[in-house]
C-alpha cells in the first residue's frame, strides 16, 4: 500500500511539474511571438511620432452679432485645436487643413461653421519673408468671390490661422484678385 501511495505521489509531482513546464513554455511563446512584438514596436513608433499642435480658425455667427445682425467681423472667429505631424512647413499645412473645412460634430453643435472646402481652391505656395506670409492660391472655379461679408469671413479665417505663428505678422493673398466681393 505504501508503494502505491508513493507511486501516486510521484506521478502527481511529475504531472504538476510537467504542467508547470508546459504552461511556462506557452507563456514564453506568447511573449516571444513576433506578431505581438511587431504590435508593441508599432505602439512604440506611434509614441515617437512628433506632432505640432495648431489652431484653425472657423466662424460662429452667434458670437458676431450687433444691432443690425451679423457684423462679419473677427468677433465670430473661433479657434479649434488640431495636430499636424511634424513638418518643416507648418504654415502651409495649417492653411491646407483649414481649406478642407473639417469640423467635428461637437464643433458644429457649438455653432461653429465654415464655407470651406471651396471646390477647386488649393494652396499652391506659402512663404514668410520679414513677417509677411504670402499665400498663393489657385481658384479655377472662382469660388473665392462673393458678397463682402462672406469673403471677409473667409479671409479672416485664413489670416487668423496664419498669424498664430510667431514669425507671421501680416498676410498677403496672391493673386490679389482672389477673395474679392
Amino acid at each position: 500500500m505504501k508503494k502505491i501511495l508513493l507511486v501516486v505521489l510521484i506521478l502527481i509531482i511529475l504531472f504538476g511539474l510537467g504542467y508547470y513546464a508546459m504552461r511556462n513554455d506557452d507563456d514564453n511563446r506568447v511573449i516571444n511571438d513576433p506578431v505581438i512584438e511587431d504590435v508593441n514596436e508599432e505602439e512604440e513608433e506611434e509614441e515617437d511620432v512628433v506632432t505640432i499642435p495648431i489652431k484653425l480658425y472657423y466662424y460662429n455667427p452667434d458670437l458676431d452679432q450687433g444691432q443690425g445682425g451679423i457684423l462679419c467681423s473677427s468677433k465670430g472667429l473661433v479657434a479649434v485645436d488640431r495636430v499636424l505631424p511634424d513638418t518643416t512647413t507648418p504654415l502651409a499645412e495649417s492653411i491646407k487643413l483649414l481649406l478642407r473645412g473639417e469640423l467635428t460634430q461637437a464643433e458644429r453643435a457649438e455653432g461653429i461653421e465654415t464655407e470651406f472646402p471651396l471646390e477647386g481652391v488649393t494652396l499652391e505656395n506659402a512663404t514668410i519673408s520679414n513677417g509677411v506670409a504670402t499665400l498663393t492660391f489657385n481658384d479655377p472655379n472662382n469660388k473665392t468671390g462673393g458678397g463682402s461679408c462672406r469673403v471677409g469671413i473667409l479671409l479672416l479665417q485664413i489670416e487668423a490661422t496664419a498669424k498664430q505663428f510667431p514669425t507671421v505678422t501680416s498676410v498677403r493673398i496672391s493673386p490679389a484678385d482672389l477673395f474679392q466681393p
